[in-house]
């Protein structure tokens, strides 16, 4: 709609009688009310994104010598989630001359993809990944971590996660204990 604002004046300037200039006032009602109409319907017709699961690979807890699954060394890695938000991890088994490197959440995700391609092109395989949290470490630290999998599109069918204490290793132990982690 359109009003005519009649209201601004105007005089005689010199004897000579000038029209008024009407102003026009336009009203924006109606298209607020599409806009929210077209807002309301592109909401409701919108199909969110599903949540999506990730598949994880526990151990059995009767687990039995003729169901293991014997892993190599030069696919696995293995990641220890410790406390202040730090990662040990290692490949293959540790030792003196292979000690876990620790880094955080931001430097994991270079290391993964590296360790992915080495392995790929010496055994032709896909990476295995054992995640072992503990006690230190927090729920957040499990889901970041997960998260970080998730993104490098690590060739994985489940990484395989061993959240009970007891499975440390006394080398894993005494690794994050002197270096203020676990």
């Amino acid at each position: 709609m359109a009003e005519l604002d009649t209201s601004s004046g105007g005089g005689k300037k010199g004897g000579k009688v000038r029209t008024k200039k009407q102003a026009t006032k336009v009203d924006l009602t109606a298209m607020v009310d599409l806009a929210f109409l077209l807002i309301t319907f592109f909401m409701l017709t919108t199909s969110l994104s599903k949540p999506a699961a990730m598949e994880v690979a526990k151990p059995d807890k009767d687990a039995k010598d003729e169901n293991r699954l014997e892993l190599r060394e030069s696919q696995t890695m293995t990641i220890l989630l410790g406390k202040n938000d730090k990662i040990a991890w290692y490949m293959g088994q540790p030792s003196a001359t292979n000690a876990p490197t620790i880094e955080g959440f931001g430097d994991i995700t270079a290391s993964l993809l590296k360790n992915k391609k080495d392995v790929k092109d010496k055994t032709g395989r896909d990476i295995v990944i054992i995640i072992k949290p503990t006690d230190g470490s927090t729920y957040k630290n499990f889901v970041d971590i997960m998260d970080e999998i998730a993104i490098t599109k690590t060739n994985i069918s489940a990484p395989a996660v061993d959240d009970d204490p007891n499975h440390l290793l006394d080398g894993e132990k005494e690794f994050m204990r002197s270096n203020g982690i676990l």
